[in-house]
């Protein structure tokens, strides 16, 4: 009984370290990278397939269900990110609570953003609950409040709630026979692709009409529309684009956590493949990697990348 007293005992301490974070800012007074624009309005229209004639012309005003968007930083990470989210995210990672999944939002619109509005905006750490039990595995739903102000009046609100877990594990029963790795799908579009991988050579397809470099493969040219093509080997150099680390869910034959990257060859387009050689959490944006071949089975090799560090 003891010791159950203790445990709990931990886990209030723990609970109340976290909820010292509530009120404190996420981020600090950030501007949008663009004012609102029309382009930008137009391409989430084309994208949500929303025809509203009030998102064109000249009195346009902007989709209240892109109030987010204009915050945003891409890929580059926020300057307005405050030490205390950083440290709140930092101490669940601590405690085996190191994955991440958004769960929902809500938003509250109190007036039309418009093409012209300069947008600025701040983050505070609104809650955090207490550990729930969930199919995910058991963690902390942390709430996030963005206030969003056009030329410094409220326009509106958004919270965000995320769930740091720790994943539960499935325990894999001893006598399980070994997975292995899910097989590509070969085509006739993208065969030539998989005799060079067999042959440890990476295969750009280039268009014998324009010279344009394409990947993946496909049997037309994005550029010209030109259907005759022809090969270039790939130096095997290039650096992370972009990358997610993998957590949650486990799948067979992948051990999480792991770096999965878009890397930008050498040449200038761009493949998806594991990074490896490197620890997952030391992975970064622009970290130069090199193409190697790696045989999972007696039946399939793949191309990896290995990070290289300085």
């Amino acid at each position: 009984m003891s010791g159950d007293r203790e445990i709990n005992e931990e886990n209030a301490g723990f609970e109340a370290r976290l909820k010292a974070y509530e009120g404190r800012p996420a981020a600090a007074t950030g501007t949008g990278r663009d004012p609102v624009n029309q382009p930008m309005i137009r391409h989430w229209c084309e994208a949500m397939g929303d025809t509203n004639p009030a998102y064109t012309g000249p009195d346009a005003i902007a989709p209240p269900t892109m109030l987010q968007a204009w915050t945003m930083a891409g890929l580059s990470r926020r300057s307005e990110r405050t030490a205390a989210y950083d440290e709140l995210l930092g101490l669940l990672d601590a405690s085996g609570h190191d994955a991440v999944v958004a769960t929902d939002c809500e938003q509250e619109y109190l007036r039309p953003l418009r093409p012209g509005d300069e947008i600025t905006f701040d983050s505070v750490i609104e809650s955090v609950s207490g550990r729930k039990t969930t199919k995910l595995g058991p963690g902390y739903f942390v709430t996030t409040r963005t206030d969003i102000r056009a030329g410094g009046e409220l326009a509106g609100t958004h919270r965000f709630r995320i769930l740091k877990y720790a994943p539960a594990r499935r325990p894999k029963a001893s006598n399980a026979p070994e997975e292995r790795r899910p097989r590509p799908v070969v085509n006739r579009d993208n065969a030539g692709f998989w005799e060079g991988v067999a042959r440890h050579e990476l295969l750009i397809q280039r268009c014998t009409g324009c010279g344009t470099l394409r990947f993946p493969w496909l049997p037309g040219c994005n550029s010209c529309g030109s259907p005759e093509w022809d090969t270039v080997e790939a130096s095997g150099e290039g650096t992370v684009y972009s990358y997610v680390v993998m957590h949650h869910p486990p799948f067979p034959a992948f051990a999480p956590p792991y770096a999965v990257g878009l890397i930008e060859l050498a040449e200038g387009v761009r493949i998806v493949s594991d990074v490896e050689g490197v620890p997952y959490d030391k992975v970064r944006i622009g970290m130069p990697v090199r193409l190697e071949f790696r045989r999972y089975d007696d039946e399939l090799v793949l191309p990896v990348f290995q990070g290289v560090t300085p």
